[in-house]
């Protein structure tokens, strides 16, 4: 079986906010590990999952949807890492910036489908 998901770079850079997310996470307060910790780590585990699996889809219409969810789930750790950086929990930016540039490469990898697929159709 071919892992195509593997070779996308949004997958790998979404596979390390995965790593970076659990370590941040670590240090929350005990009272946040049913709350924020959970809720932060399954919107970060969503992003490469749905990557990997629209990438294992065979139809271009299935892969944007799972693109768009993992757009989503993005977006909503995006959120989770805002609150807690107001919480105090995280400490600098540098996290807002790597979701930010995982959003960016995600934008540009659905856009390069959309595009390939008008110009065959």
């Amino acid at each position: 079986m071919k892992r195509n998901h593997r070779s996308l770079k949004a997958w790998q850079k979404a596979i390390n906010l995965v790593e970076r997310i659990y370590a941040e996470t670590r240090v929350f307060p005990k009272e946040e590990l049913f709350g924020l910790t959970s809720q932060m780590r399954r919107a970060a585990v969503s992003v490469p999952a749905n990557i990997a699996e629209g990438s294992a889809r065979q139809g271009t219409k299935e892969l944007l949807q799972f693109l768009s969810i993992a757009s989503a789930s993005l977006s909503e750790l995006d959120t989770h890492v805002e609150i807690a950086a107001r919480l105090g929990y995280v400490k600098d930016d540098s996290l807002a910036r790597e979701i930010d540039d995982l959003a960016g490469l995600l934008m540009g990898l659905t856009a390069s489908i959309k595009r390939r697929t008008a110009r065959i159709a």
